[in-house]
């Protein structure tokens, strides 16, 4: 309750309990039946397991249709009782015309309409929905991803799957307007056949990224502990994602890190990379990992180099890429009009700019002239239109780095960059393996037209 009311849920809220009179000022019902209204659009359950079969038949008078089973401990305990007691809610549901999302779910965070089920769920939509099998992982996802500027058009957590499941949810986001990505987390599916079906649909209109758990026999134990479902062989799993050009990640990190590619970054087929930003070792690693991910780092142009010759004659014919901003200090060439220049180059495809936390250079110099000097030099790179990719390293923070000013002049950048809409990535592994898989993503695409 509390949750919808502080999301400014646009609809009427009415609480049900047998034994309390108000609830946050709210006043309270003692049976569904009771509430002011000849129909009911949407009831979240909460109550045990074994009262229900009851709370549907209650439903049915109120022509509601359809019920969040929050509640839980029905076919995920294994047991013979419980497992009957969900086929019994299910077919009640179905006779009375009422769909079941659930049980053992947190149900939707809808943010156009105020649904939530977490307080520190953004109140803004976005072009980010998604399907999620565990409750947890869905707030997870939420928070985290959100801290990365991404918001949400809706998420659903469906829980065991009892009736509204992945494949009905895939259709769903699939033809869903206010969806231009789709990300989820699966833990088995009900009919193998048909979510292919859906999947091979799904991925020709939008990015589908699944998270599938229970990929061990350890976690395919859990997975039928936790929401009753059957894992699957993971070797299954990647083929027919590969088949039907769906991107499989490992971990809710490379879910939002793929989230945010997508959602930052235009359509590239194109591989040209250039990388600037970082000292020497830096840069070196950076290129090291592009290049394993499949990505090339032409040479720069001599119109470029023409210019650098120019403003800096002891350095034009040394530079390469990638490109070691610290050459340049103390040169005429000053961070600003280095990017400029290198975002006219016409033989790449991304430009990638990094920024490090362990430049040797005094505090008032690093805070007060490379960091608040980042976010304008980037910017220079995104009004020329090429896809721009931020590299902004933060390391381990401890309490004691949070005290220091470099980690919070790192954290301002980082948080005045994501603001402008641009794609932040901790690390050149975790960009490269991401725009790599939004690259296959986009040549796949092509491929099918």
């Amino acid at each position: 309750m509390r949750f919808l009311i502080d999301h400014g849920f646009q609809g009427k809220l009415y609480p049900v309990n047998p034994t309390s009179s108000e609830i946050l000022g709210l006043k309270v019902y003692p049976r569904l039946t009771e509430v002011p209204e000849s129909s009911v659009d949407y009831v979240i359950s909460c109550i045990p397991a074994g009262g229900v079969l009851s709370l549907l038949d209650d439903c049915g008078k109120k022509n509601v249709k359809l019920v969040h089973l929050f509640t839980a401990r029905l076919k995920e305990t294994g047991r013979d009782k419980e497992i009957k007691l969900q086929g019994e809610i299910l077919q009640k549901a179905r006779k009375l015309g009422i769909r079941i999302l659930g049980p053992n779910c947190m149900g939707i965070y809808y943010p156009k309409l105020g649904l939530s089920f977490n307080h520190e769920l953004p109140r803004e939509s976005g072009p980010v929905g998604g399907f999620f099998q565990s409750g947890g992982g869905a707030g997870e996802f939420v928070r985290y991803a959100a801290l990365r500027g991404i918001r949400f058009s809706k998420i659903i957590s469906y829980g065991n799957a009892s009736d509204i499941d992945e494949v009905e949810l895939l259709n769903y986001f699939a033809s869903d307007s206010e969806t231009k990505v789709i990300a989820s987390y699966i833990e088995g599916v009900k009919d193998g056949g048909k979510f292919a079906r859906a999947l091979a649909l799904a991925a020709k209109k939008k990015p589908v990224i699944i998270l599938k758990a229970g990929r061990g026999r350890a976690g395919a134990k859990l997975a039928l502990s936790h929401t009753a479902s059957l894992a699957g062989s993971i070797d299954v799993w990647k083929a027919a994602l590969k088949q039907y050009g769906a991107i499989m990640v490992s971990n809710f990190q490379e879910l939002i890190e793929q989230v945010v590619a997508f959602t930052f970054l235009p359509p590239i087929t194109g591989r040209r990379v250039i990388v600037a930003g970082g000292g020497g070792g830096k840069s070196m690693i950076s290129a090291d990992v592009w290049e394993e991910e499949g990505f090339e780092l032409p040479e720069l142009s001599v119109a470029f180099r023409k210019k650098l010759k120019e403003k800096s004659p002891e350095l034009w014919d040394w530079v390469r890429n990638p490109i070691d901003a610290s050459l340049f200090q103390g040169t005429p060439v000053v961070d600003i009009n280095l990017l400029e220049w290198l975002s006219n180059e016409e033989a790449y495809d991304i430009f990638v700019a990094n920024l490090t936390q362990d430049d040797p250079l005094p505090n008032d110099i690093w805070e007060k002239v490379l960091a608040p000097n980042f976010l304008p030099s980037v910017m220079a790179i995104k009004k020329n239109g090429k896809p721009l990719i931020c590299v902004i390293e933060t390391g381990e923070i401890g309490l004691e780095e949070m005290k220091n000013w470099k980690w919070r002049a790192i954290a301002e950048t980082r948080r005045q960059v994501i603001d402008q809409g641009l794609a932040v990535f901790p690390s050149p592994e975790s960009a490269a393996q991401a725009v790599r898989r939004l690259v296959d993503y986009w040549a796949w695409r092509e491929s099918e037209n």
